[in-house]
């Protein structure tokens, strides 16, 4: 069985392994106050072109937005977000069960439009009743979005300046943030990503680690008591070195934008092995998530030839078919990908 069903399946980089087993009897501080946590927070400092950055390693994903979010929002506040957000989706409700709504706004592609956020923004303040309702408190995106698209660095400016006028933080969700940065579509740099936004955070559970998220507040911005804030979330590992390791292996010598380089060559090498099989996509992306269109047949005609991957949604305007993803990672080989060609 060859799994492109996400880019998770495997576990972590080799290098990161090595090192973990050259540490393991290392005796150091805990919650991350070990030299290697902070050699892993000046790496990434260094990374972004912020030397002051605010750096927190927490386990995943869910918690890092459900987390963020909460530290940044007051109580009668919630946050805006694509429709089909991270956080609206498939996150189980986290951010609401931290007691703040999460807004939606048609998605585009899985992207936010800076007009429709504004006049979303100039509505709510012209409703006589607002203060009866859910605040806008800050805005979330991803990058890549859910779709594996990308936001230009014009898109992302303009909403950013909407952030602005209307004193919103921005948090961009960054769990795949590497295959977007080295994605051919892409056009900002991690520097440029990291100056238009409040907060993001580098994803690793998804880009090569075991597991485990680096938030970086840029300015040096983190709110009051965010460490304290991780363990109310249960976000905290005790065995904080776990997570520096793996951050100050992946931000050494390029590895993070090496492997993640690797997995959008490999997802670009599906895309040409589908479309000269006559498969059509289902939405354009230049990141590790390629989705296309098939129908039952192909679809159990793939699954039987020993190939995993995530039926996203039935299509109501073609019954039959299917919005089915296959997703590359830091370990997809071309054997693999070549393998899946020869059946398609």
């Amino acid at each position: 069985m060859i799994s492109f069903e996400c880019d998770y399946t495997q576990g972590a980089h080799p290098q990161i392994m090595q090192k973990l087993l050259e540490t393991n009897l290392e005796q150091t501080p805990g919650y991350g106050m070990d030299p290697y946590c902070e050699q892993a927070r000046q790496k990434i400092r260094a990374a972004c072109g912020f030397p002051d950055a605010d750096v927190f390693f927490l386990l995943g994903g869910t918690q890092a937005n459900a987390t963020v979010i909460s530290a940044m929002l007051q109580g009668w506040q919630g946050v805006l977000a694509a429709a089909t957000g991270h956080i609206a989706v498939h996150e189980a409700g986290a951010v609401e069960f931290t007691g703040h709504k999460v807004l939606t706004l048609p998605g585009h592609g899985g992207l936010m439009d800076a007009g429709e956020l504004e006049d979303w923004l100039k509505a709510f303040y012209a409703d006589g009743a607002h203060e009866h309702m859910v605040f806008p408190g800050m805005v979330y995106l991803s990058f890549p979005s859910e779709y594996g698209t990308l936001y230009t660095q014009a898109q992302l400016t303009a909403i950013r300046e909407v952030c602005l006028r209307y004193r919103l933080p921005l948090f961009i969700d960054g769990a795949r943030l590497g295959y977007g940065l080295m994605s051919p579509g892409n056009d900002i740099s991690l520097h440029e990503l990291a100056s238009l936004c409040d907060v993001f955070y580098i994803g690793g559970t998804k880009v090569g680690a075991l597991m485990g998220e680096a938030v970086v507040f840029p300015q040096g911005n983190a709110p009051a008591h965010f460490f304290t804030t991780i363990k109310q979330h249960g976000a905290l590992l005790a065995k904080g070195r776990l997570l520096g390791i793996q951050f100050d292996t992946l931000f050494t010598d390029g590895l993070y934008f090496e492997i993640s380089r690797h997995a959008v060559e490999m997802a670009m090498r599906l895309r040409a092995a589908f479309l000269e099989k006559g498969y059509s996509l289902f939405i354009d992306s230049p990141t590790n998530q390629q989705f296309f269109v098939l129908d039952q047949a192909q679809m159990d005609r793939i699954s039987a030839a020993g190939f995993r991957f995530e039926i996203w949604e039935p299509l109501p305007g073609n019954p039959g078919h299917f919005a089915v993803r296959f997703a590359t990672s830091w370990a997809t080989t071309k054997k693999q990908v070549d393998a899946l060609a020869a059946v398609l």
